[in-house]
């Protein structure tokens, strides 16, 4: 079992940065394959970056692509998602999810991940 944690998400303006964290407890996911989604108000929950087990492979969704960088420290069990230069329709609550499966990949579907936390809320607004 892999229980995950989500952390970082807030306020910020338009054109502004943050920084989401991911952290487990229980069983290490330093062997999984990490990724990111997001829930807006009254829509699906949708993909927004995955990263392999080494960080040897990464995957982004074209809505966010060169605003966004996946990355992870497995000395630390740590995985992160730097968002830059936000837009309102970026506002959602984020999730880190976790694939056992498939350490090698960066997928995309969310029916490839098992393990979710509970998820962070990012708002762009003035």
């Amino acid at each position: 079992q892999v229980q995950l944690e989500e952390s970082g998400g807030g306020l910020v303006q338009p054109g502004g940065s943050l920084k989401l964290s991911c952290s487990p407890s229980g069983r290490t996911f330093n062997v999984y394959t990490a990724g990111w989604f997001r829930q807006a108000p009254g829509k699906e929950r949708e993909f927004v970056a995955s990263i392999s087990w080494n960080g040897g492979i990464r995957s982004y969704a074209d809505s966010v692509k060169g605003r966004v960088t996946i990355s992870r420290d497995n000395a630390n069990s740590m995985v992160y998602l730097q968002l830059n230069n936000l837009k309102p329709e970026d506002t959602a609550v984020y999730y880190c999810a976790v694939d056992r499966n498939r350490p090698a990949a960066a997928r995309r579907s969310r029916d490839d991940y098992q393990y979710w936390g509970r998820g962070t809320q990012v708002t762009v607004s003035l």
